[in-house]
């Protein structure tokens, strides 16, 4: 498991990142070697074609990668992420993204993110870089 401060990293997350929060994204799993987070697809996350929005798609797998990255409890923020869409997601679907650690380098980690639907369908593959700061991760 991974704690900051005695708090567990997805408990934290789920409370302080209200933009995630606000797009129903949660975190579900938590150890030193992977995270889970998922969102349940609503009709507020369709774009124009009626499908998954990306951003939506990204946020979900953002907040894994948030996890992971900061499970030290050093802030580590960001520097580079791509995504590649595979498929569509749709109203009702219970997504899940899946991170795991590629490199834990001290100070650029490295994560990957299969994001499936309830059906072990790959929609999305994210792959996340951060920095990894010297300074100790908020914990409010």
């Amino acid at each position: 498991m991974c704690y900051v401060n005695a708090m567990n990293i997805g408990e934290l997350l789920n409370t302080t990142d209200r933009f995630a929060a606000n797009a129903g994204c949660r975190i579900v799993e938590v150890d030193a070697h992977h995270v889970v987070a998922e969102m349940k697809v609503t009709a507020e996350h369709l774009n124009g074609g009626h499908v998954c929005q990306g951003g939506a798609l990204f946020t979900l797998a953002d907040l894994a990668i948030a996890a992971l990255m900061n499970c030290q409890g050093q802030l580590t923020l960001g520097l580079s992420n791509s995504i590649m869409f595979v498929s569509s997601a749709k109203e009702g679907d219970l997504l899940r993204a899946e991170a795991v650690i590629v490199a834990d380098h001290h100070k650029i980690p490295t994560v990957e993110v299969r994001v499936t639907n309830q059906d072990a369908h790959l929609i999305c593959h994210v792959t996340g870089i951060g920095y990894r700061k010297s300074i100790p991760l908020p914990t409010e």
